[in-house]
């Protein structure tokens, strides 16, 4: 099993410890994407980073510009080839920041999308994409780039945006999290989305799948999130594991 998308920075996690399963390293920052890829140094079997910079900012204490902060980001590309996995997560968020964060304004964001999604392209890497209250515009975006490719990161576009997603030029997946194993409407969604576009994630700390939600989620608790896919796909967890780490594979590269 493999959990694609986890926080296991030190903002979110004092000691990331991980039994039995691989895990991509989510960023959301340049200080987190520098920790993810210290940590997958240390641990290069279990650990796959990635380097991004969020739709908002989750360090407003950085005052450096968007190109700045860009051209840190590429340099840690640059430093790390080999090592790192996927660009992400960037996208498009216009919702209100959360505790200890700043909003950024729609037009910074959009830049800052761009900027990455080039860095995906040039260094032939996949892009982990957050998308919230702005799955429309998102598309719309990612379909001015049809050689980026990569994953929609816990999508929450429903049934009618399957179809837009499978049909961008190059081969985008679904990224869906613990939320399944509580929401219905979402079951209806996974059933319908192509089983070759699906990988799963935990977005740890957040949205804990039953029997563990409303706790500190972990990558571990992935394994329930692989069991519901077993049971909407009415196949055992056997074939779903099999099934759902080739796509991983596929997207990430890893071996």
């Amino acid at each position: 099993m493999i959990d694609t998308h986890a926080h296991l920075s030190k903002r979110f996690c004092s000691k990331p410890i991980v039994e039995g399963i691989r895990v991509v390293l989510a960023a959301s920052n340049i200080e987190d994407s520098r920790e993810n890829i210290a940590l997958a140094k240390d641990n290069s079997k279990q650990f796959l980073a990635s380097v991004g910079i969020h739709p908002q900012q989750t360090d407003p204490e950085n005052q450096k510009t968007i190109e700045a902060q860009v051209k840190e980001l590429e340099e840690i590309v640059k430093q790390a080839r080999g090592q790192v996995f996927a660009i992400g997560e960037t996208g498009l968020d216009f919702s209100t920041a959360g505790e200890g964060e700043a909003t950024r304004p729609k037009d910074a964001q959009i830049i800052l999308f761009g900027r990455q999604i080039e860095l995906g392209i040039k260094y032939q890497l996949p892009l982990i994409v957050h998308s919230r209250k702005s799955m429309d515009e998102t598309l719309d975006f990612l379909e001015k780039y049809p050689k980026a490719r990569g994953v929609i990161h816990c999508y929450t576009g429903g049934k009618k945006r399957i179809d837009r997603v499978v049909g961008l030029k190059s081969e985008w997946f679904f990224g869906i999290d613990g939320n399944l194993t509580y929401e219905d409407g979402l079951a209806q969604v996974v059933a319908a989305i192509p089983k070759e576009r699906l990988v799963l994630e935990t977005d740890s700390p957040f949205l804990a799948p039953i029997p563990h939600r409303l706790e500190t989620n972990r990558p571990e608790y992935v394994k329930y999130v692989y069991e519901k896919v077993a049971q909407i796909w009415q196949t055992d967890l056997a074939k779903t594991e099999n099934i759902i780490d080739a796509n991983a594979k596929k997207l990430f590269g890893y071996k």
